[in-house]
């Protein structure tokens, strides 16, 4: 399954972008209102839960600078990525798309695809609040 947000411009440049999105502690000014966790785990991983979800643990598994940001499951049973593809556009804008991916059957995908969609649109519509 891969599902994917809107294209978010912001202005500011890929290199901000790209260290803001590097630092997983900043992944909290992103999260819903209705989180009811987040903890910073060590400097590349955080666990966070929602309320009416259980917790899930991400772990920065890539940076390619000033272009990707990469995030995995850390553990647990489900296996999936959170990538945000940066594209600078001038040099002080810069577009980003979060995408999501992974391997689920069925019955999950149904289950998932909704509340999965709606959170990476509020991450990615919370990175043009973010100073």
């Amino acid at each position: 399954m891969i599902l994917e947000s809107p294209n978010v411009s912001l202005n500011k440049s890929a290199q901000d972008v790209f260290h803001f999105l590097s630092d997983v502690k900043n992944f909290e000014q992103l999260m819903p209102d209705n989180i009811n966790k987040f903890e910073l785990l060590t400097e590349d991983s955080f666990l966070f839960a929602l309320k009416g979800m259980p917790e899930i643990a991400l772990q920065k598994k890539e940076a390619i600078a000033y272009t990707k940001i990469v995030l995995g499951a850390a553990g647990g049973k489900i296996d999936f990525m959170l990538t945000a593809n940066i594209s600078e556009i001038e040099t002080t804008k810069t577009n980003v798309q979060l995408v999501f991916s992974g391997e689920f059957n069925t019955m999950m995908s149904m289950m998932i695809k909704a509340p999965i969609s709606k959170f990476i649109e509020t991450l990615s519509t919370n990175l043009k609040i973010v100073k």
